[in-house]
């Protein structure tokens, strides 16, 4: 049975009032597809935001660390968005569904190409890494060619998503681009880990003309600064360049760089394309995932797939990018 299938527009209503909230019945669906999101509308007309977190994914501890990670970034007047704290808690259960709520935070898509807010960007995840730095996650997972490589192209290759013709040149590219990153690795050297937002592309971030405030810690991980940065980076070499000077620029203000977590741009890039299929294929008996990504398991995404990773291949082999 589906994992959602029980999560009906009652169930969700009757979790947000056990928490003594009292909804006008109105739900509306976030986009969102490992958890489920939902905006909430109350009877005095605000709203709040209600995550429901796919069962089994993470353990209680691990949601919790996460929490209490964004719980201290807000107190810090960063501007993350933290669950709200009931009674002392944050993680709340209703029908055998984990969820939190959190308070309602409107914006947009950050301009990315504009030097100005890449520089902000910089000083505020500068400010987030900060924080990052001083403890260490003890719940969570790092992100590692092994979790983000090797696991997932195992599990497609394993669970006969890649069509049997293109099987043999998929393994085969897969263990070529792994190997480049982990020279990759080897080159940037001893880069220090830390507590990260962990997925912070342009969606998860929300802009007003107050600046940015950043959503969904919910892939909070530990691993290189790098991480929550490469992922503003996109063009042509020269484009990606000149916005990773501005995203720098702006880090360099409340936190140091390290360049030598350079290398490690387009080894963190390929690792997140193959794990983009690794969970594409995980999440397949969802039936949210085949509507939504009808591309996916068909043998034009699988080639386009070797593609793309070749090509990852031989920008592992360029030299990184420099830093003014």
């Amino acid at each position: 049975m589906p994992v959602y299938s029980a999560l009906t527009p009652e169930l969700i209503l009757d979790a947000v009032e056990s928490r003594d909230f009292r909804c006008d019945g109105r739900l509306l669906a976030l986009n969102s597809f490992e958890n489920r999101v939902y905006q909430v509308w109350l009877d005095d007309g605000s709203a709040l935001v209600g995550k429901f977190y796919r069962p089994e994914r993470w353990s209680t501890a691990a949601i919790l660390e996460e929490h209490a990670f964004a719980l201290e970034l807000a107190a810090r007047e960063l501007p993350v968005v933290a669950p709200l704290v009931i009674r002392g808690d944050t993680l709340f259960e209703h029908q055998n569904f984990r969820f939190a709520l959190y308070p309602r935070r409107p914006g947009r898509t950050p301009e990315l190409e504009d030097a100005e807010t890449l520089r902000w960007l910089g000083r505020f995840i500068a400010r987030i890494h900060a924080v990052g730095a001083l403890e260490r996650f003890e719940q969570r997972p790092a992100i590692d060619v092994a979790s983000f490589g090797r696991a997932p192209s195992r599990y497609v290759l394993e669970n006969d998503f890649v069509p049997a013709e293109l099987r043999a040149t998929y393994s085969s590219v897969v263990d070529d681009v792994l190997e480049r990153v982990e020279r990759a690795y080897d080159r940037a050297g001893a880069v220090r880990a830390i507590r990260l937002h962990g997925d912070c592309h342009s969606g998860n971030i929300l802009w007003t003309d107050e600046g940015p405030h950043f959503v969904d810690l919910d892939d909070a991980r530990t691993g290189p600064a790098i991480q929550d940065m490469w992922m503003w980076l996109s063009g042509d070499r020269e484009s990606m360049q000149v916005q990773l000077n501005a995203v720098v620029e702006g880090y360099r203000e409340f936190h140091d760089f390290d360049p030598a977590e350079l290398w490690l741009i387009e080894a963190l890039r390929t690792l997140r394309l193959i794990h983009y299929s690794g969970w594409l294929a995980q999440r397949w008996d969802d039936p949210a995932f085949p509507a939504s990504f009808p591309f996916f398991n068909t043998q034009r995404y699988w080639q386009d797939q070797i593609l793309t990773l070749r090509e990852q291949a031989a920008a592992l082999d360029e030299p990184p990018l420099q830093v003014e």
